[in-house]
């Protein structure tokens, strides 16, 4: 790989040479940031913006939320650097949250560690655990946070395919063994971004028996804990939920961390608030990379968190009722065009495959789509190589709005 070099002039007219690092060449690209452009290109051209191509929610956060962030706005003591010891309420109230969910026990001491959203989390942890040239396993279609951190540590990235034929879950056994000689990571998000699919206890019950047969420590992404639609149907649903926890696979953490966030549940994606469950040595190491990037997060959204998860959860079921409701319109409506989707189980999203002739072009699409009718959706290309041929749509409006969507998605077509 040749390093990229730009060239700058300083005071003096003289032209110098600055080289910038090789891990930046992968980072060129974000499935975020290219339809951001789109966007500001749309709106400049004078369309009216319907953007469902970013997993934002719309809802607001509750108001006993907020008013515990108001009250710690007007205490002084709240204003100054939070280190790891002043985030122990915090910690007690995930992991109180977590065992009366999961039931299993967690400490918060050692077991439990705040951070500024869990995409901060996924980012930074594989500085902790990937040397130069090691391999992390990653799902494809997948999260592009998931390779941006193994890009930063200098890791590469094994893609393990995730085909609909397979219920979007990745095979194992054809994971090739000089791949699996030289892997420290695998990385796995169910719910899923982009695909929605749900992925059975039994499946990370393997996942934890394949980690630890080859001593891969085991990432699980898991911020659609409780935005799942489906009532349960067996006894085995019914024990675990239809999200479980990859720690009710590995109850003892043996190889596993686990990532949460308040944005999905709680609707406070602004405040950049998560944490991370697991492996007391993985949490000791992520704590190790975090205390040179950063004190943790504003006390005051801390105490917000803490009101979250602490309080009545009844907003919580009302926002997977919303986004039920929401799944179901616009799943209506696109059939309504004609475009059957299948109706995704879990997540604020659907996971379309897109008609001809469209199929082996999403960008283009979503490209075209968004400078033509204002209506924005994410490429599945832009999350990895096996997402090409499908649309990630984030429900994220009203039902009307993502009614006047389809509408306009009809009329491109």
């Amino acid at each position: 790989m040749v390093r990229d070099t730009k060239f700058v002039t300083n005071g003096k007219g003289q032209v110098s040479q600055m080289l910038f690092a090789k891990r930046l060449e992968f980072l060129q690209t974000n499935v975020f940031a290219d339809m951001d452009k789109a966007k500001a290109k749309a709106l400049a051209a004078g369309r009216q913006l319907i953007d469902l191509s970013l997993g934002s929610s719309d809802l607001p956060a509750e108001t006993h939320v907020v008013e515990a962030i108001v009250r710690s706005l007007q205490d002084r003591s709240t204003h100054g650097y939070l280190l790891f010891h002043g985030t122990e309420a915090f910690r007690l109230a995930a992991a109180r949250w977590y065992e009366q969910k999961f039931a299993i026990s967690v400490d918060p001491e050692t077991e439990v560690l705040p951070l500024i959203g869990s995409q901060e989390g996924t980012a930074h942890l594989p500085l902790a655990i990937i040397d130069p040239g090691d391999f992390a396993l990653l799902l494809d279609p997948g999260y592009p946070s998931h390779a941006g951190g193994v890009y930063l540590a200098s890791g590469q990235i094994y893609p393990m395919p995730l085909r609909a034929e397979n219920n979007f879950l990745p095979v194992f056994a054809d994971i090739p063994g000089p791949v699996l000689a030289q892997a420290r990571m695998m990385v796995l998000n169910y719910p899923h971004n982009p695909t929605s699919a749900i992925a059975p206890l039994s499946f990370f019950q393997e996942a934890v028996a394949f980690c630890q047969q080859h001593n891969l420590v085991l990432v699980h992404d898991f911020p659609y804990v409780d935005l799942v639609f489906e009532e349960a149907k067996s006894k085995e649903e019914t024990q675990t939920g239809l999200a479980p926890s990859v720690l009710q696979a590995d109850p003892d953490k043996t190889v596993s961390i686990e990532f949460f966030t308040l944005s999905k549940s709680y609707n406070m994606g602004g405040f950049r608030i998560g944490f991370a469950i697991g492996n007391a040595k993985l949490i000791r190491a992520l704590r190790q990379v975090k205390a040179v990037v950063d004190f943790n997060q504003y006390r005051g959204i801390l105490n917000g968190a803490i009101a979250a998860l602490t309080g009545p959860q009844d907003a919580v079921k009302a926002t997977v009722a919303t986004f039920r409701h929401r799944r179901d319109v616009f799943i209506d409506a696109l059939a309504r065009i004609g475009w059957q989707v299948p109706t995704p189980k879990a997540t604020m999203y659907v996971w379309a495959q897109l008609p001809p002739p469209w199929q082996q072009n999403s960008v283009e699409f979503c490209t075209r789509l968004v400078e033509t009718t204002g209506v924005a959706a994410s490429p599945g290309a832009g999350f990895g190589k096996f997402g090409e041929g499908y649309v990630r749509f984030a429900l994220v409006h009203e039902p009307a709005v993502l009614k006047i969507a389809v509408q306009k998605i009809a009329e491109f077509l």
